[in-house]
C-alpha cells in the first residue's frame, strides 16, 4: 500500500512539474520567438515576411569622435547585407541601433566591423551607448533602408 502511494504521490509530482513547464503562447508575442499559428491568440496571427538578400555588401567607414558620427547618415536598400567598420578617434564610444540588436564598445585607434542584413524598411537611429562626454546624449546619427 505504501508503495502505490508513493508512486502515486511520484505521479503526481511529476505531471504537476511538466505542466508548470509549459509556455503560454501570449508569454511569446514580441520576445523574438515565433509562435505557431495554431497556438496564436485569435486576432494576432503573425505574418512572415521573406527578406531576398540583394546580394550586394554595403560597407561603410564610420568616425565616431566627440559628439558625432561621420558620417552621420547612412543609406542602403532592404535586403542589403551592410558592413560598418567604426572607428573612435578620440575617446571611448559606443555604437548602437536598437532595432537591430547591435551596441558595440568603440576604443580609440581600434576599428569595430558590424554586419546585419538590412531586413527592416525605416529610419533608425544610431546613437553612442557609452558616455563620452557634456554632449553624448546629442551623438547620434541615422540609418536609413529604402
Amino acid at each position: 500500500m505504501k508503495k502505490i502511494l508513493l508512486l502515486l504521490v511520484l505521479g503526481l509530482f511529476l505531471i504537476s512539474a511538466c505542466a508548470r513547464q509549459q509556455t503560454n503562447p501570449e508569454d511569446l508575442i514580441g520576445q523574438g520567438t515565433p509562435v505557431p499559428e495554431s497556438k496564436m491568440p485569435a486576432g494576432d496571427k503573425q505574418v512572415e515576411e521573406k527578406i531576398v538578400s540583394t546580394g550586394e555588401v554595403k560597407e561603410f567607414k564610420i568616425t565616431a569622435r566627440q559628439f558625432q558620427f561621420e558620417p552621420a547618415t547612412i543609406e542602403v536598400n532592404k535586403g542589403d547585407r551592410v558592413r560598418l567598420i567604426i572607428t573612435s578617434a578620440d575617446v571611448p564610444h559606443g555604437f548602437a541601433i536598437s532595432e537591430y540588436g547591435i551596441n558595440e564598445r568603440l576604443e580609440p585607434n581600434k576599428p569595430v566591423t558590424i554586419e546585419f542584413t538590412a531586413d527592416k524598411q525605416g529610419s533608425f537611429t544610431s546613437y553612442c551607448s557609452v558616455f563620452c562626454g557634456s554632449g553624448h546624449s546629442n551623438m547620434k546619427g541615422k540609418l536609413i533602408i529604402r
